[in-house]
């Protein structure tokens, strides 16, 4: 067997070369100011003395531990100046008590060997010549760390041959780890400092205290060490030791995590209110050159990374030990060094992480990826929101409260520790916006299409970073904007900690984008804090909440497509008693699972993405936004103190054009997810901004580069009113109705917009804009105020624009109605066929559900063809009623006419296949009331030559008299307009019968005589100039060789025109010449009868 002391000098020496690697050398040996002292001192300071050839751990105490303590001015029970022992029996008995160690056997026995004998120690010190053998030995100062290291090195499992000795190994309590005695030794100590100041015990008071703070510096850096390096001293066998000794009583603090508590006896363990003076002499001990990353490094790792972070029930179930490691975190970051030291540690922003792992590797990241979405925490939904058909609206809302409980608890914790860390020093306050700046870097992918989420950071985790910001952000979005001028407009050029080189501008290209920034480089001081976390926050948004939105709207398309699925299958029943039945049974149910579980994730979903908090804080923060982007480009850039002038300048900042798109589209998008979703939520704030946002853009167009954006402002305000509980015209009505920017603007901006979306510029344009189109609703919700139809009147004034507007709409309603009727026209024949019976199941299967499928697709385009042509046709119905001006245009007049004589007999003709839409039937008859004292408009319709039709109206009152659509006075006037239309056709035809007409006279597009013939500056062609006045109010090209084209740019040709004249005028006088003699004759053969 080795020699037991030998072992012990051998790990001494080694563990306690590590303690005094990179000590500076002290200044002073007094030992009220000493740092780290030097030379061994004196008795009268109590520095221990080396002993050879052990080294001894010189302990260094901060200046603020060693400095006298202020002593209270009450004391309970001092004693008098007789009864004050000497100081040396007090340092005895104290250091005695707090580390239950002895020098004499006898005292040890006495104890029932509750205090530990030293016997070796004891041998080494009267060898040494200390003391007297006949008198026991005194503990003092100079001999602490001899005494704590000697303690530290017994070993309850070692075996002696000392039989004198054995007691004492026998009485060592066989399970308490090194950590467990140092903290029980912390906590006596505790109590004896505690008695130094109530009692006054000894005359030498400050000698008495600058024992204990020496007391408290040995036991503090052996703690440190031990969590470093716990084998360094004896350990007991299968017990933790290490970090995760003081993980324990860290997650002790939350009173739901008696699971997780330390089971040492109580005078050995960090009691809750313990933990924080505790981890305060650790931080005080080793915060000089970093040492405290070593000591306390791993215990904040192993923390952060407790298995309750990873359980796959997450936040909910019945355990909710991760409260734990929420409330030890918050107590580590108490302190500040501690928490300058959580972002000094490599693992705080790991350098290699990828957007998947960097919330696994990350200190923080398993705590901040804690949440709801069911694609990294799938027991939320299949627990709290399984069979979701079944379950009633309590129990739902009773799932979402208690949800959203926790995650506002959580999120609100994750703000209290990361504002800590901020607050801790300018560099920890530089990591953490680095650290959210990185994980925007990482996961720019996720704002992509078709991304596979495990190549990315998690919905929860992206979305609790962002509900952090948002609170970051609550200080500087005061109700008046006052600190919105603190955010600066040159973020982006002298800051690259948000990366925008491949980010698409509002309005600028790269190299304007690049060139901008070159310029306001230069000069220009680093962003404050509120700017960087603005710009930080509207990219978090971006690729966190933003996104899991489109998550969330994807849910629905999938459902939508799986109930068509089911529906097509359940609807052909004629696998019902065939081989095949219970096979599609199984389909369908399988169907039916699938369903159901969408359906749970979109509720889980919807917990986190509408919590009440979280919406309010992102809504103030989208308000705090739009608000900016119209500061930016108003000219006085005082908005809204003074309100924005509408509408604005041609000239676009340079400072607004060159922004990320994104922070314009993440504005309009969660205010089109709002109002969609949570309509109520903007009851408190952001209908006013949301009004006054839309119409900015929507009456400035040309500050916007990407059509698509213009379309989704319009969107916003489209489902703003549409019918919400109480709300028959949508939340937005009511502002619409009444805020004077809306009551100015609103009519201007939505017909601007419906010209404007003509063109998107992409390949799909056509079609495009009739998904844009949806102004009649909007206008609907404010037609019936008085205000707002006196705007059309104003707007009616500008005459081009105007006629522009209602050419689109007569185009829109005439393509609309003949995609209608035409799949009108296949619905019927697809109903004809399927309803022979016997032929119809005589076909192949999978022909019949070819044919089903097809059927169900052509019933969902006509509707909504006929729905959005319906809305069309009611825009024209009040604008005719309120102004008539514009309708009579030349341009205008003639395609009005044809396309309501067009739908009239696609309403009321032979060929209808029970269709029979009373809405548009009436829309249509009021159009043609309402312009039926028109001159210009019973000429047009009289001059219809492709539908018109006397026999077209009398159908038409017919009919509307039958189903009792209009009253009978308006009928009668309507009986009156067509007998005008009659007559005034059989006047020109008279006018018109020319003969033949010579080919230069005839319009190339229309084959029709011109009456104004223009020539085209491009293509020199020579069109009559309502033909080409009405092609360009659709298209600005020259329908010839579509080269951009303006109708200010057409030439007169008054020589073809007055040859035109002359024609018309000669022709007509040869047919009144050769009407006459026949009317003479007439007369003639009268006269004679």
């Amino acid at each position: 067997m080795s020699d037991p002391q030998s072992d012990a000098d051998r790990i001494r020496a080694k563990r306690l070369a590590k303690l005094q690697a990179g000590r500076s050398p002290p200044a002073s040996t007094e030992a009220s100011s000493t740092s780290t002292p030097s030379q061994p001192p004196s008795e009268t300071t109590m520095e221990a003395t080396p002993v050879k050839p052990r080294q001894i751990l010189k302990t260094s105490l901060p200046p603020a531990v060693q400095q006298l303590p202020q002593l209270p001015l009450k004391r309970k029970a001092p004693l008098s100046a007789t009864d004050k022992v000497e100081l040396s029996s007090w340092e005895d008995e104290s250091i005695t008590q707090i580390f239950k160690v002895t020098l004499d056997r006898s005292t040890a026995e006495r104890s029932n060997y509750d205090l530990v004998w030293l016997k070796n120690l004891q041998a080494e010190l009267l060898s040494e010549g200390h003391g007297q053998t006949s008198s026991p030995l005194r503990l003092s100062g100079e001999i602490l760390d001899r005494l704590l290291i000697a303690r530290l090195e017994l070993d309850p499992h070692t075996m002696s041959d000392d039989l004198e000795y054995v007691p004492v190994l026998a009485s060592l309590p066989a399970q308490m780890t090194v950590f467990e005695y140092l903290v029980g030794c912390w906590k006596r100590l505790n109590k004896a400092r505690n008695d130094l100041l109530r009692r006054n015990p000894v005359k030498e008071m400050q000698q008495a205290s600058v024992l204990l703070e020496k007391i408290r510096g040995l036991v503090i850096s052996y703690a440190g060490l031990n969590l470093q390096d716990p084998e360094m001293f004896p350990q007991p066998q299968g017990r933790d030791v290490g970090p995760s000794e003081l993980v324990k009583p860290l997650l002790s603090l939350s009173m739901l995590s008696s699971p997780l508590a330390s089971s040492s006896p109580a005078d050995n363990s960090l009691d809750p209110i313990e933990v924080e003076p505790f981890l305060q002499d650790l931080a005080r001990r080793f915060e000089p050159d970093n040492e405290i990353d070593s000591v306390l490094g791993p215990v904040v790792l192993q923390l952060l990374s407790h298995s309750s972070l990873v359980r796959p029930e997450g936040i909910g179930g019945g355990d909710s030990s991760w409260r734990a490691v929420v409330t030890g975190v918050e107590a580590l970051v108490r302190v500040k060094s501690i928490a300058v030291m959580f972002t000094r540690l490599p693992e705080w922003n790991p350098p290699h992480a990828t957007a998947a792992s960097i919330e696994i590797s990350s200190s923080m990241g398993p705590l901040c990826r804690l949440g709801v979405f069911s694609r990294e925490w799938p027991y939320i939904a299949e627990t709290y929101f399984s069979d979701p058909s079944n379950r009633s609206r309590s129990d739902v809302e009773s799932s979402y409260a208690s949800l959203r409980g926790t995650v506002k608890s959580l999120q609100s914790s994750l703000f209290s520790i990361f504002n800590t860390l901020v607050r801790a020093s300018p560099e920890a306050k530089e990591a953490v916006l680095e650290y959210f700046a990185t994980v925007v870097r990482l996961n720019v992918k996720r704002a992509g299409m078709q991304v596979d989420p495990h190549t990315v950071a998690s919905d929860s985790f992206m979305i609790n970073l962002h509900s952090v910001l948002l609170r970051f952000a609550e200080p500087f979005m005061d109700a008046r904007y006052s600190k919105m001028d603190r955010i600066d407009p040159l973020y982006f050029a002298v800051s690259n900690r948000i990366d925008v080189k491949e980010e698409t501008r509002i309005k600028a290209t790269s190299e304007e984008a690049a060139h901008w920034a070159e310029e306001h480089r230069q000069g220009a001081g680093p962003p404050n804090f509120i700017s960087e976390i603005f710009y930080l926050c509207n990219a978090m948004a971006h690729y966190g909440y933003l996104r899991t939105i489109q998550t969330y709207e994807d849910f629905g398309k999938h459902l939508d497509d799986l109930q068509r699925h089911h529906d097509m299958i359940n609807g052909d029943r004629s696998w019902v008693g065939t081989p095949f039945q219970a096979r599609t049974e199984a389909t369908l149910n399988q169907c039916k699972l699938e369903m159901a579980k969408i359906q749970a994730h979109q509720l889980a979903f919807r917990v986190q993405l509408l919590e009440p908090d979280l919406v309010f804080r992102y809504t103030g923060f989208n308000n705090f936004v739009s608000t900016w982007l119209i500061r930016k480009v108003d000219p006085r850039g005082s908005h809204p103190q003074t309100t924005v002038e509408l509408p604005l300048p041609q000239e676009v900042p340079m400072s607004f054009r060159v922004l990320p798109e994104y922070i314009l589209e993440d504005v309009i998008e969660y205010f089109l997810f709002v109002v969609r979703h949570s309509p109520n939520s903007l009851d408190l704030s952001g209908k006013e901004e949301l009004i006054i946002f839309a119409l900015t853009f929507l009456t400035s167009t040309w500050c916007i580069k990407n059509p698509f954006l213009k379309a989704k402002i319009n969107e916003a305000i489209f489902y703003g009113v549409l019918p919400y509980g109480h709300e028959r015209n949508g939340i937005l009505s009511g502002l619409l109705n009444s805020h004077p920017l809306a009551v100015k603007n609103l009519i201007p901006a939505m017909t601007h917009f419906y010209i404007e979306v003509e063109q998107t510029g992409a390949s799909s344009q056509f079609y495009d804009k009739f998904s844009a189109r949806n102004i009649a609703y909007i206008l609907k919700a404010v037609w019936n105020s008085p205000i707002h139809r006196e705007a059309l009147n104003t707007e009616a004034k500008n005459v081009e624009k105007f006629v522009r507007f209602v050419n689109l709409m007569i185009n829109d309603v005439t393509y609309l109605m003949d995609e209608s009727l035409s799949e009108l026209t296949q619905i019927h024949n697809l109903q004809a066929e399927m309803a022979d019976q016997a032929a119809w199941q005589a076909r192949p299967t999978q022909y019949r559900r070819e044919r089903e499928n097809t059927l169900r697709g052509l019933e969902r385009h006509a509707s909504g063809y006929t729905t959005l042509g319906k809305s069309t046709v009611g825009l024209l119905r009040d604008f005719t009623a309120e102004t008539k001006a514009p309708f009579m245009m030349p341009e205008i007049v003639n395609r009005l006419a044809a396309m309501l004589d067009y739908n009239l007999e696609a309403l009321v003709g032979p060929k209808m296949y029970n269709f029979n839409p009373r809405h548009l039937l009436n829309d249509i008859l009021q159009v043609y009331l309402n312009l039926s004292d028109e001159e210009e408009f019973v000429r047009a319709v009289a001059n219809d030559g492709r539908t018109y039709k006397p026999e077209l109206f009398e159908t038409a009152i017919n009919k509307a008299r039958k189903i009792s659509l209009k009253p009978e006075s308006e009928l009668e006037q309507l009986h009156a307009f067509a007998i005008k239309v009659a007559e005034t056709k059989v006047t020109i035809e008279q006018e018109e019968d020319l003969g033949e007409i010579p080919e230069e006279f005839l319009d190339p597009l229309m084959y029709t005589l011109m009456r104004d013939p223009v020539t085209l500056p491009s293509s020199h062609v020579v069109i009559d100039r309502a033909t080409i006045k009405s092609h360009l109010l659709s298209d600005a090209k020259d329908p010839f060789n579509r080269s951009p084209l303006s109708f200010s740019e057409v030439l007169p040709n008054p020589e073809l025109k007055a040859r035109i004249d002359a024609f018309v005028t000669e022709r007509r006088g040869q047919a009144a010449a050769a009407r006459k003699p026949a009317g003479d004759s007439g007369n003639m053969d009268t006269a004679m009868d």
